[in-house]
């Protein structure tokens, strides 16, 4: 039977998931986790068919871990779930390798109609982005900027919005502060933006961070 792991810092939201998962006989085991870190060492311990990942975990994004999982652990399939709209994230975390999105607020039904598409190998696409990836089509024009970033300069742009120096982003990524100072101009260049702080005006202003 497929295994899942639960990688969310909220506990009320852990165990809501888990709860419906439980009612799943054809799913077992599930585990949970509330850190970035945590996720990791429960990656390195065991073996998982998938990870229902919160994208804004306490001690690392969902998007590093996220690279780590595909990376590291090629079988293993991920679907993202997050108080964001499809709208502020989708686009990129699926460019990063995830099999689905799925907003917080979707019913039980959906959610699980999202575990079993990610767990039958097919990417979960719901009804209303699959909207918004039409329109994207025909009105190109109306994507946010950050839509046409990849995704590494999607990744420095969330770091940088919420704080994170160069340097501690380069530690982070274990990348140089030069390719980091690199992607950073990028970022601006492509955003038509002059600072660290027109970056997290943006971030805000789009829902990207907190």
């Amino acid at each position: 039977m497929p295994s899942v792991l639960i990688a969310d810092d909220h506990a009320m939201m852990r165990t809501g998931l888990r709860h419906y998962l439980e009612q799943d006989r054809s799913i077992d085991p599930i585990a949970e986790t509330g850190s970035g870190e945590e996720t990791l060492q429960e990656l390195r311990k065991a073996q998982w068919d998938l990870v229902i990942l919160d994208i804004n975990m306490p001690d690392r994004s969902g998007i590093d871990i996220l690279r780590h999982i595909r990376a590291g652990y090629p079988n293993t399939r991920v679907l993202v779930m997050s108080g964001f709209s499809e709208k502020q994230y989708a686009i990129n975390v699926l460019r990063a390798g995830a099999f689905g999105y799925l907003a917080k607020d979707q019913a039980p039904e959906e959610f699980m109609r999202a575990v079993h598409t990610v767990l039958s190998g097919r990417r979960f696409v719901s009804a209303t982005l699959s909207e918004m990836l039409v329109s994207a089509l025909d009105e190109p024009t109306d994507q946010p900027l950050h839509a046409a970033l990849s995704q590494r300069e999607f990744q420095i742009l969330c770091k940088l919005a919420v704080g994170r120096s160069v340097s501690e982003i380069a530690e982070e990524l274990f990348i140089s502060v030069k390719t980091v100072s690199t992607y950073r101009a990028r970022v601006l260049e492509k955003m038509n933006l002059d600072t660290n702080a027109d970056l997290t005006a943006y971030a805000l202003r789009n829902g990207l961070v907190q």
